[in-house]
């Protein structure tokens, strides 16, 4: 299975391009001892995501790169998933139940890690924690990727390839650029299951239907940029706009959490699959952001 351990999509900034915005909190704050007996302020940080599946990867693995210090809880729906072509109730009904078990422990922000849920459900969630936690929602980086390139290719689930969202966005972002939308379907599912094959297949029947002179791919689906170099690998030369690096820095913006303090300390990982604390999934550790998240962090 490749991952996107050799070339990340680019990370896209602000609502129209990767994060939606959201109000701030502070994080806990500890006192540890430094050297000649003076106290270092460490501040605690928590951040829960919640997705389908194991799309959320990508963001967590973004947090922990910029934070390594994070605390993360990974909250997911595998028995739903894909919520693509759901209802847009039934999804927010999955999402609410997912930010519910992630704000059991207390998190100081909350991801919205999907694209569906985001476009369904993020009004319920602000509604339900804003303003005491913080909810980020993702948007497809349509704006920055239309702003740098004249031929623009959406990879998205079916169900949202040609929905009025994605047509919103192109509408109001495309800045004029000649913008493809291509189904993927298969796709996320791939992803899910580590299929390598079936991964191999999908990519490839997305890159036939993608324009050979198109300058960027905006991966429209959290699940895609766990398969960034395999993307890259059927569209060679075509630059990468994904959300996780756009999300990861508004959630630290938005509770104030700068750089690492003091302390060397390493994040705790909590997953909750279908409402049960568990380990991460085989799948996730196919890929480099699941294995990295196992590697860098002490299970709570």
């Amino acid at each position: 299975m490749q991952s996107a351990t050799g070339r990340r999509p680019r990370a896209a900034s602000g609502q129209s391009g990767g994060a939606a915005e959201a109000g701030s909190r502070c994080g806990r704050h500890r006192r540890v001892p430094a050297a000649r007996g003076r106290a270092i302020r460490v501040v605690a940080v928590k951040i829960g995501l919640v997705d389908s599946g194991i799309g959320l990867l990508a963001a967590a693995a973004a947090v922990r790169r910029m934070r390594p210090d994070v605390d993360l809880v990974l909250a997911a729906d595998p028995a739903g998933m894909p919520w693509g072509p759901r209802g847009a109730d039934d999804v927010t009904r999955r999402a609410m139940e997912c930010a519910r078990h992630a704000v059991r422990y207390r998190p100081d922000a909350l991801i919205v890690a999907c694209n569906t849920a985001s476009v369904h459900a993020l009004t319920a969630l602000r509604e339900a924690y804003e303003p005491g936690l913080p909810v980020i929602g993702t948007v497809p980086a349509v704006k920055p990727a239309a702003a740098a390139h004249r031929s623009v290719a959406i990879w998205a689930t079916p169900a949202t390839t040609g929905s009025a969202y994605q047509r919103g966005l192109i509408a109001e972002f495309g800045n004029g650029a000649a913008i493809t939308e291509v189904g993927c379907p298969g796709l996320a599912d791939a992803v899910q299951s580590a299929d390598a094959a079936a991964v191999a297949a999908a990519v490839k029947a997305a890159a036939a239907r993608t324009p050979r002179d198109v300058g960027a791919i905006v991966l429209g689906c959290t699940h895609y940029e766990l398969v960034a170099d395999a993307i890259t690998a059927a569209v060679p030369g075509a630059a990468l706009y994904g959300s996780a690096d756009a999300v990861a820095t508004q959630a630290l913006r938005r509770i104030g959490a700068g750089q690492e303090e003091p302390g060397g300390r390493r994040g705790t990982l909590d997953v909750v699959l279908d409402g049960r604390g568990c380990e991460l999934p085989e799948e996730a550790l196919a890929y480099a952001e699941g294995a990295a998240l196992a590697a860098t962090s002490v299970t709570a």
